[in-house]
């Protein structure tokens, strides 16, 4: 989600009855060490399956990790955080922003044979914008292109509502990957089963709940800048497996069932350092921070001093530092640490019951029932606090508890409901939540818009909406308006840090740890690494044996 919502769509089951490739069939046994080069690779995810895995559709995370294997953007970015060549050899702004010209690489080619050209740029960008496609993520990154023009076939030009500083950050997302108009024209239920692209692999057959086969394109010739073309021994099919458990996961990389895995647990991390046949890849995302947001719309967190309470009384260090066992550090900025203008604020986030128990009594909140919990009018101080396993670890959720104990203690009655994911975004679009917690990776400080903008507020085509604070505050709306337009980098970089501290002050979130990244693989895979972008792992060049 981004961990923002994927559209509940319905693909008809006969189209879903796919056959299960038998790992068997390959010739040499998926994840087996020694005895040369392998001919399959095995990724196993611990994220929900998706829906669709057109990224255009909705745009969350786990389409992002599966589609970077597939789909390719116009550019991407090095090591260091610099816009790089991908799709796109070269750009150029007008002088006052409103228009952006982009050459294309001649030799990129869709897996179907199509030309990505200026023409299909074009078509994606509308893909994008089309209500029908039901877009969130990738909707938002493009909502100031008014209109794409085909200048020639290896030029297409944005021309722009307003300026827009981070143009090129949200073309290197994978929800904004270019896609064959021929694959998008085949229709919605046909390209979300497989969506056809330019990258290293291409889509096979998929089994529900089970995985996903993916071939490896024999034209692919257009890597990222800073990624190289796989050898030639380099596997020619990728297996997406689907599971959910943290320890069956585990268990079947050290089996060398799979060849990488997702999503482990602390404690796993921990082994897999300690053991030579499997090595660690930490990759933290960009965008937000994990974080709590504080409905700020509805009782009981309308009051500044029930939000300011609840953040005083939330004991976050202890669960951080027990639970994740060094693999996560206490987070006190809206923003990643990845991202360069973060800002921590930990006196905004101090656990303080003492001042929470004052803050209470002087909101009103003074008496408590027999049960501990604070009561006011006859109401007692509960906060809904609905919990998806689809986008929170094992870990989390305890932390999640340990919060919830903290909080207990100076009389919030924290009701935590795990949900699927459907359910979770129901309870959320209906505003039935106090509490929640809905990580959001995006490159860059224009995050902020997405998330704490009034007009945020407003569903997406998708149905999400992404101010899950419900902030709505014309002073913040005015920073984030710059952030999101200011071609002057120093003056968006003061926005972006003066933003943050109205955040801070208005107590609207409650910041844990970045969101975390972390990937084990067999220690015998060569040139495993993440894209610079949002930090999903590009496998085109993996090697293994």
């Amino acid at each position: 989600m981004s961990e923002t919502s994927t559209k509940k769509f319905k693909i008809a089951g006969a189209i879903l009855a796919t056959l299960v490739l038998p790992l068997a069939a390959c010739s040499t046994a998926p994840g087996a060490t020694g005895g040369g080069p392998r001919d399959t690779l095995v990724y196993a995810t611990g994220d929900a399956e998706p829906d669709c895995l057109d990224p255009h559709v909705g745009g969350n995370y786990p389409q992002a990790l599966l589609a970077t294997q597939v789909l390719e953007s116009l550019v991407s970015l090095d090591k260091d955080g610099n816009i790089v060549p991908w799709l796109a050899t070269e750009w150029k702004a007008s002088d006052d922003g409103l228009s952006w010209d982009f050459t294309l690489n001649p030799k990129a080619k869709f897996s179907d044979g199509t030309p990505v050209d200026a023409a299909a740029v074009k078509a994606n960008i509308e893909h994008l914008q089309d209500p029908e496609t039901g877009s969130s993520t990738g909707y938002l990154a493009v909502q100031q292109i008014a209109e794409v023009e085909v200048v020639s076939p290896d030029v297409v030009r944005f021309h722009l509502t307003r300026p827009d500083a981070a143009l090129l950050e949200s073309l290197a997302q994978p929800w904004v990957a270019i896609q064959s108009p021929a694959g998008i024209e085949r229709g919605a239920e046909a390209n979300c089963l497989a969506p056809i692209g330019s990258g290293p692999f291409v889509v096979g057959e998929w089994t529900k709940q089970d995985r996903i086969v993916l071939d490896r394109n024999p034209d692919y010739a257009t890597p990222p800048t800073g990624f190289e073309v796989a050898a030639t021994d380099a596997p020619k099919q990728l297996v997406w497996r689907f599971i959910p458990d943290a320890t069956a996961r585990f268990a079947s990389l050290q089996s060398g069932e799979v060849d990488v895995i997702d999503n482990p647990l602390p404690e796993q991390i921990t082994t897999a350092e300690g053991d030579d046949t499997l090595a660690h890849l930490d990759a933290p995302r960009p965008g937000a921070s994990n974080r709590l947001e504080l409905n700020t719309a509805q009782a009981p967190f309308d009051d500044k001093l029930v939000r300011k309470a609840f953040i005083a009384s939330a004991d976050v260090n202890p669960g951080i530092e027990t639970l994740f066992e060094g693999t996560a550090k206490r987070s006190y900025s809206a923003l990643s640490s990845v991202e360069p203008l973060g800002l921590q604020s930990p006196d905004a986030y101090k656990a303080d019951p003492e001042r929470a128990n004052k803050l209470l009594d002087e909101a009103g909140w003074g008496e408590k029932n027999a049960d501990g919990v604070r009561v006011k009018d006859g109401k007692t101080l509960t906060v809904r606090f609905p919990v998806t396993g689809a986008q929170s670890t094992q870990t989390e959720q305890a932390l999640f508890e340990q919060i919830q104990a903290s909080t207990r203690e100076v009389g919030f009655d924290v009701q935590i409901t795990l949900l699927d994911l459907g359910g979770w975004y129901a309870a959320l679009g209906a505003h039935e939540y106090e509490l929640v917690s809905a990580p959001y990776t995006k490159i860059g400080p224009d995050v902020l818009r997405f998330l704490y903008h009034s007009d945020a507020t407003v569903p997406a085509p998708s149905g999400y909406f992404a101010n899950h604070a419900m902030i709505k505050n014309p002073e913040l709306d005015a920073l984030l308006d710059q952030i999101g337009s200011d071609q002057d980098a120093d003056a968006r970089a003061t926005a972006t840090k003066t933003a943050q501290q109205l955040i801070a002050d208005e107590q609207i979130i409650l910041p844990i740890y970045d969101q975390q990244n972390h990937f084990l693989y067999r220690a015998d895979l060569q040139h495993f690494s993440a894209l610079p972008t949002v930090s999903t792992p590009w496998l085109g060049q993996v090697t293994a044996g």
